[in-house]
């Protein structure tokens, strides 16, 4: 299964689990790849393509219009919108960036800037960093260490957190009782994260060494659920991806079906909404609540972000305002 199937056929198959997705951005592509990933303390890796001196709050600006006006659009149809927007793993972890990499003063504010905007223009979110910021005070791992990627316990709470609002906004979700997903056992796995195996020389990926994975193997009887609507649709980059466990516990958390569409980070949060509220799927039944993911670290990029965004995921602002406004007319 890959990661380019439709909401139907992921309501079919979502919880086997996928392949691991790279949330990198397209920038990624023209670079050598010691420029694209360093070492900290511990052993930790981080992705080098965000900057760490300056937020682009005009791009950050451009893109909470369009994400507000989305909201609009797809209210006006009856559907709820709900924003969660993952935390930088450079932030949450600071004190394990090398000394000639600090973080700037602007920059630990940026998450603050973005969910203080989304708020002020009427989108429905919430302070997903003070909830991870919370798991890492209390022990728990977040983002893996040689990994772009979140940790279970970072993905269970935001999905805990991604419930308690959709039932604010949708008090009444369609289906029955007892529609949600069974949670299976948590499973170890030993390798490398996606930044060590993509970035690393090979003695540099020794020195670092392998992590071990915390994930959920798929509950028993979950193909029971195979032909079942779903009323809510998770879409977004690879965090969301069935391997990390998001729309598992969101379902199980719900107590109904959810459907997820997802592509790797490089294509970008503005393609692949477009991929979903263009398809036959949300025709044919649209979802009481959508749940849009983001990241913090591409959140100012538009969809015209050429150089940045895979070339072929691309699209002008002009095209990609025309496409969303007829999916959604």
């Amino acid at each position: 299964m890959t990661d380019d199937r439709t909401a139907s056929g992921l309501r079919r198959r979502h919880l086997l689990g996928l392949p691991m997705g790279l949330a990198l951005a397209g920038l990624a592509r023209a670079q050598p790849a010691d420029n694209l990933a360093f070492v900290g303390q511990d052993n930790y890796i981080f992705a080098a393509w965000d900057s760490l001196s300056t937020p682009d709050w005009k791009g950050i600006d451009a893109t909470v219009a369009r994400v507000a006006q989305v909201g609009q659009l797809l209210a006006a149809r009856g559907v709820a919108l709900v924003v969660p927007v993952l935390p930088d793993k450079m932030r949450i972890y600071e004190e394990k960036l090398p000394a000639d990499k600090p973080m700037s003063p602007e920059m630990r504010q940026r998450y603050a800037g973005i969910l203080s905007r989304l708020q002020a223009a009427g989108v429905a979110t919430f302070d997903d960093d003070k909830l991870l910021m919370a798991l890492k005070a209390a022990g728990q791992p977040v983002y893996y260490r040689t990994d772009q990627h979140w940790a279970q316990p970072a993905a269970d709470a935001t999905a805990q957190a991604t419930a308690d609002l959709i039932r604010q906004k949708v008090p009444n979700l369609a289906g029955q009782p007892g529609t949600g997903m069974a949670l299976g056992p948590l499973i170890n796995e030993r390798r490398y994260g996606d930044l060590a195996d993509r970035f690393l020389s090979p003695e540099q990926r020794r020195a670092v060494g392998r992590e071990i994975y915390s994930v959920r193997r798929a509950g028993d009887g979950e193909s029971l659920l195979a032909d079942a609507p779903s009323p809510v649709h998770v879409t977004g980059n690879s965090m969301v991806q069935p391997y990390f466990g998001f729309p598992q516990k969101l379902s199980n958390l719900l107590d109904r079906p959810v459907s997820v569409n997802w592509k790797p980070g490089d294509v970008g949060f503005w393609r692949v909404l477009l991929e979903y509220v263009e398809s036959n799927a949300f025709r044919q039944q649209k979802p009481q609540a959508l749940v849009w993911q983001l990241f913090e670290p591409n959140f100012h990029l538009g969809p015209d972000a050429r150089g940045l965004w895979d070339s072929a995921s691309v699209v002008s602002a002009e095209e990609w305002q025309r496409r969303i406004q007829a999916a959604l007319a």
